[in-house]
């Protein structure tokens, strides 16, 4: 049943109140990030297979208005979708159930449904490929066909990995993202706005959007110069972890590193300079650690004595457990496995639940603020810093991010993305 009047839309909100459903949200246009999109169409499926289509923005209808989008809003009901990120750009609902982080959680890997389309909508995004909005003018029942061809894999889905739900990932996780991508980075001419992807093989989100690698941004060529301040008084300031994955391994395994940079304490230990034992500190992580090394270096010793438990604990339950979110990583869904490739997925994940823990802590605390976290990227974090905050912001967030000195930070402060400067002696 399409929704097209006042009576039909109260109906539907009594089953919509009370009984799981599917959404599928359909956009204006396909093209667009989702926070310059409008919603054109949503599609509804109840569990029994009963489904609705909700129109507000199209062509062929009566639309609604988004009052009655905003009505649904605080339903308890359950509420599965395929891509929660997208669809809380522009709404509010409750209870909202990513069934792609359902598919992960159990597989490892996304679940793809992108292939998925009618005749009608391949003739329409070919012939009128250089045109915007041509969901609105996409038959609305070709869009229903599409949906239910959808809706039916969502339902699959939801049914066969219920079990596998991890709200934290659910709720924190993918709204965190969503609250960063919202703010997008400000470049000379106009809003760009970035989209993350955790459904990656470690848990550490890849970045882009529009063609831009938002994770990668080169620091040499002067791609970063474009990024500037929204704001009259404004400017970018970046906070950057000190060795970062050095000193989250350092806590896991109980090793207190002296004040000051972990990297020039390592150079100490090595005998060498600070550019070489950055390097070598690396290779051991990533690569292996050379046993007279793990004998005669207490760190190292103790990181060897934990890939040793951790490779130990894999081959004994079949999977291990992450420590902050509980995330299972299954060994039925790793490729070629093996002692220090374990490690190294638990460094990245290990890396991604702290900021992620981070941000869930941070965002509360600064989403008032005109100021706005606009990136983050592995092991640094880039604010959009209007001077009207004044510093106490900065070091309030400096604070959070820092977790009270565990994990210390550079600050780089700029005009652009580009020209940084080190002003991190003014925080001391």
């Amino acid at each position: 049943m399409i929704i097209e009047s006042g009576t039909d839309y109260k109906n539907f909100l009594r089953k919509f109140e009370v009984k799981d459903s599917i959404l599928i949200p359909i956009f204006c246009d396909a093209e667009l990030h989702p926070q310059e999109n409008e919603l054109s169409l949503l599609y509804v499926m109840f569990f029994d297979e009963e489904d609705y289509i909700l129109p507000f923005n199209h062509g062929e209808t009566l639309n609604l208005t988004y009052e009655h989008l905003e009505k649904l809003y605080s339903c308890e009901s359950r509420k599965f979708i395929y891509d929660k990120k997208s669809l809380s750009h522009l709404t509010e609902f409750k209870s909202l159930w990513d069934v792609n982080l359902l598919h992960y959680m159990a597989k490892n890997e996304p679940l793809y449904i992108d292939e998925i389309d009618t005749t009608a909508h391949r003739f329409f995004n070919m012939r009128y490929f250089n045109k915007k909005n041509i969901n609105t003018i996409i038959p609305v029942l070709k869009h229903l066909e599409r949906c239910r061809k959808i809706a039916n894999i969502i339902k699959v889905t939801a049914e066969k990995y219920e079990e596998y739900v991890n709200m934290s990932y659910n709720n924190d996780v993918l709204d965190n993202l969503t609250y960063i991508e919202k703010s997008g980075l400000q470049a000379v001419d106009k809003i760009l706005y970035s989209q993350y992807n955790i459904y990656t093989s470690t848990g550490r989100p890849s970045n882009r959007f529009g063609g831009i690698n938002f994770a990668a941004l080169n620091k040499t060529d002067g791609s970063r110069r474009q990024f500037v301040s929204r704001f009259e008084n404004g400017m970018l300031v970046e906070m950057d972890y000190d060795g970062y994955h050095l000193r989250l391994i350092a806590d896991k395994v109980d090793y207190t590193f002296p004040e000051g940079s972990v990297h020039q304490h390592m150079a100490e230990l090595y005998g060498t300079d600070y550019d070489t034992a950055k390097g070598i500190s690396f290779q051991y992580l990533y690569g292996s650690i050379p046993k007279n090394i793990a004998k005669e270096n207490k760190f190292f010793s103790k990181v060897q004595n934990y890939i040793d438990k951790l490779w130990k604990l894999y081959k004994t339950n079949d999977f291990i457990v992450s420590d902050i979110y509980s995330k299972t990583i299954y060994r039925k869904n790793l490729i070629d496995m093996n002692k220090n490739k374990l490690f190294n997925y638990t460094i990245q994940l290990m890396e991604t639940e702290n900021n992620m823990s981070i941000l869930s802590q941070l965002i509360p605390e600064i989403k008032k603020n005109e100021s706005k976290l606009v990136l983050y990227s592995y092991d640094s974090f880039l604010f959009d810093f209007n001077m009207g905050d004044g510093l106490n912001y900065l070091k309030k967030v400096k604070k959070i991010i820092e977790q009270d000195g565990k994990f210390p930070v550079k600050v780089n402060c700029g005009m652009n993305y580009h020209g940084m400067e080190d002003i991190t002696e003014k925080f001391a």
